[in-house]
């Protein structure tokens, strides 16, 4: 087992990841009840929690589950597991399940006894090269399914994007790269674990919410930064062709951050080089922008 995962929180007890325990009658285990939000720490502190909180909260009352999470309490678990697994930084998955149920669809309005786990490991690094260069971006056949709902939630149904993972893991070349899924009409929507930007003539584009995309917290932060830096932003539908004559492209994720692109990848045969293959300036002012914030956040 990895540094980082012995010791885990559940139902806000702090117990050995081995032997931790659901009940098979949760409903998140046999209907895909719930939820679960990603981010990472910087000093220790948790980033946008709160946003993460309050985007598991809706998908709560969406989903009929009562809410019992206090961002306090949550801090605090927190800073217990860092200290009880011996880390300093931590990637951190909480994941909300729907809880034990009879067997058979629920009946009733709400699931009243949820499970809270809080999973908590060393920090992954991601390369330098991702950063300094810029990473390719392979495009999948693999289509970003519609929501269930509403909107789409960061729930348990997790299949599409294994699905689009196990694509790309088999495509030649591919390695390092990350997905990008198309809509069933056609029109860019995200990466597999993160949301997309691009860039032309100094305006940002992002994929709009009703393309079926998650509503990445990340994704809102940078879209109030380029607000707040005059950087015109427009979110809408958009194709590939589109994203062929970006000057530049980036992906947005909790703990990957603002992620520039140099390389859009259909197959062997077709590859684009972004702008002149390096991050461009609009993705550089927004990073040197956004790790700005999680410096304050450290402090």
């Amino acid at each position: 087992m990895s540094k980082g995962a012995n010791l885990i929180g559940l139902n806000g007890r702090i117990v050995e990841a081995a032997s931790a325990s659901v009940s098979v009658m949760d409903h998140g285990l046999m209907y895909g009840m719930g939820l679960f939000e990603t981010f990472r720490t910087y000093n220790g502190k948790p980033f946008l929690l709160q946003r993460h909180l309050e985007r598991m909260e809706q998908g709560a009352a969406e989903l009929g589950i009562a809410w019992n999470i206090d961002a306090d309490e949550l801090h605090a678990e927190i800073a217990s597991l860092l200290k009880a697994n011996q880390l300093a930084e931590a990637y951190i998955r909480l994941t909300y399940t729907a809880g034990e149920d009879e067997m058979g669809l629920p009946t009733g309005p709400l699931y009243e006894s949820p499970t809270r786990i809080v999973y908590i490991k060393e920090l992954p690094k991601s390369p330098e090269s991702w950063y300094a260069q810029g990473r390719t971006l392979q495009v999948l056949r693999t289509p970003r399914n519609t929501p269930e709902g509403s909107q789409r939630l960061k729930s348990l149904h997790y299949m599409n994007g294994i699905l689009g993972r196990r694509e790309l893991s088999g495509i030649p070349g591919a390695q390092g790269a990350e997905g990008l899924m198309l809509t069933r009409e056609g029109h860019i929507a995200e990466g597999i674990v993160s949301n997309l930007f691009f860039a032309k003539s100094g305006k940002l584009y992002t994929p709009t919410i009703d393309t079926g995309i998650l509503p990445g917290i990340t994704r809102a932060f940078v879209l109030e930064l380029a607000v707040k830096m005059g950087i015109e932003a427009e979110e809408g539908i958009y194709t590939l062709e589109n994203l062929k004559q970006a000057d530049e492209i980036f992906l947005t994720g909790s703990v990957q951050e603002i992620v520039p692109v140099r390389l859009l990848r259909e197959s062997e045969a077709a590859e684009a080089m972004i702008g002149k293959g390096c991050p461009g300036p609009l993705t550089l002012k927004l990073t040197e922008q956004y790790r700005h914030y999680t410096k304050e956040t450290g402090n």
